[in-house]
């Protein structure tokens, strides 16, 4: 994780919790500015996936470590 990136733990709440909380991160990064969450969700991998095709934010890694799966993408322009 780069040093300037932010966190948002996002562990524990349900769909679509961990997007919206990300969704509010990403307004307060800026561009190109790395991104982590960690959730708990089952349903967040796909979600992650779909946000940052349609809202234009590289997907840089999407990872399970045990029952918290670790999400790092970039914001876009």
């Amino acid at each position: 994780m780069a040093d300037d990136a932010i966190e948002v733990d996002a562990r524990g709440l349900s769909c679509p919790m961990p997007l919206l909380k990300a969704r509010k991160a990403i307004a307060t990064a800026a561009p190109g500015q790395s991104i982590v969450v960690l959730a708990t969700d089952q349903g967040a991998e796909s979600d992650f996936r779909a946000y940052c095709e349609r809202a234009g934010h590289e997907l840089l890694s999407l990872e399970w470590q045990d029952d918290v799966l670790r999400v790092e993408l970039a914001r876009g322009d």
